[in-house]
């Protein structure tokens, strides 16, 4: 199939010669005009269309390539395709040329030498030079059909420049974003200290204080400050509790990711129905803290923001992806670019993952998450 397809690579490749020289002939004065070069270049462009479109068949077909559809090729790029692919063509043509024209040679090689009219000396004369232009043909075939392969990338589908750049560019936007989450969720997290648990154990030593000043000459009144601080100390212990669970659950260490969400509808504050179908095989750990606090964030947002009086939270897996979906019946409205979804896209796409958010006026509110497992 392959060698069918070189072929009929050369004849395309002659198709496109003639179409240059014919096109070029017709409208080369009207290129050359300013005024009609863009009505000229379209037509060029249009007939170039439909020979690449050959192309494109003929790598499809037989050599099994596949170009994304929604790719869109420039004008630009298929006449330049068209005029690079036109020259190797003719040069594998030759290629091939001389190849045949090596192998009836070596007919009339084995028939001397059957009919006893072949000297040894000139017998290994001709299969030294036979053999070493076997190898510059077979070589010069290989890189033409390599360079062939590389223009029709160029041309139908990114090249391997431009998904290179893409993901240089992909993983310097992510890294940044993963940067700055962390930052935002230190500041959360030192807000919360300072704001909640600081304030709360600030208070806890003025009543252990006020009870040790009143021990003696109002015992009475001690009593019911260190039962007043009592009720402080375990607050104080809940809310650090609830601080380093955002920070990192250890249930996800110690239970997995099951557990941990049943802890996250155990601390909701409205009805949270989990339904996990992930399966028993264990997920990546970064799969599993990616997908905790997306629940979490979600979970949170829609207790605190949307008005929401019930919360569906469903993870699924299929083959290598797991997939996250948050669903609240509140009010909607939910700005994608704020920062705590924000964050959650960075955390999503650090790992790959694509983050989607549905939130008209009026809700329902959808989040889903995609995460690859591989």
């Amino acid at each position: 199939m392959r060698a069918v397809g070189v072929v009929l690579g050369c004849l395309s490749a002659l198709l496109g010669v003639l179409y240059f020289l014919t096109a070029g002939t017709a409208l080369g004065a009207f290129l050359l005009w300013p005024r009609t070069r863009p009505y000229a270049l379209e037509i060029l462009v249009a007939g170039a269309r439909r020979l690449t479109a050959l192309e494109r068949g003929r790598r499809r077909v037989f050599f099994g390539d596949r170009f994304p559809d929604a790719y869109e090729t420039s004008g630009r790029r298929r006449l330049r395709y068209l005029a690079v692919r036109g020259w190797t063509g003719l040069v594998c043509g030759i290629v091939l040329g001389l190849l045949a024209f090596g192998v009836v040679l070596a007919g009339l090689l084995a028939r001397g030498l059957a009919r006893g009219t072949l000297g040894w000396e000139e017998l290994l004369t001709q299969l030294l030079l036979g053999g070493v232009l076997l190898f510059l043909d077979v070589q010069g075939l290989y890189a033409l059909a390599a360079l062939d392969a590389r223009l029709a990338r160029e041309c139908f589908g990114p090249s391997e420049g431009e998904l290179l750049r893409r993901r240089i560019d992909e993983l310097a936007v992510s890294r940044a974003a993963v940067v700055q989450a962390v930052d935002a969720e230190r500041r959360r997290i030192e807000r919360d200290l300072h704001d909640g648990v600081q304030q709360r154990l600030v208070a806890l030593a003025m009543l252990l204080g006020r009870a040790r000043r009143s021990r003696d000459r109002d015992p009475g009144q001690a009593n019911a400050l260190l039962e007043q601080a009592h009720r402080e100390a375990r607050e104080v212990l809940s809310e650090l509790r609830d601080v380093a669970w955002r920070v990192y659950p250890s249930a996800l260490d110690a239970l997995g990711l099951e557990e941990a969400l049943d802890g996250v509808a155990q601390r909701c504050a409205v009805p949270l129905r989990v339904r996990y179908e992930a399966g028993d095989e264990p997920l990546p750990r970064p799969v599993e803290t990616a997908a905790y606090f997306v629940v979490s964030e979600a979970v949170t947002n829609a207790a605190k923001h949307s008005s929401a009086s019930a919360v569906a939270v469903r993870v699924s897996r299929d083959g290598p992806l797991l997939t996250v979906r948050v669903e609240d019946d509140g009010t909607g409205g939910a700005d994608p670019a704020g920062g705590g979804l924000t964050g959650l896209r960075s955390r999503v796409a650090a790992l790959d993952g694509v983050l989607r958010i549905d939130s008209p006026l009026g809700g329902p509110t959808t989040l889903v998450a995609e995460l690859p497992c591989a």
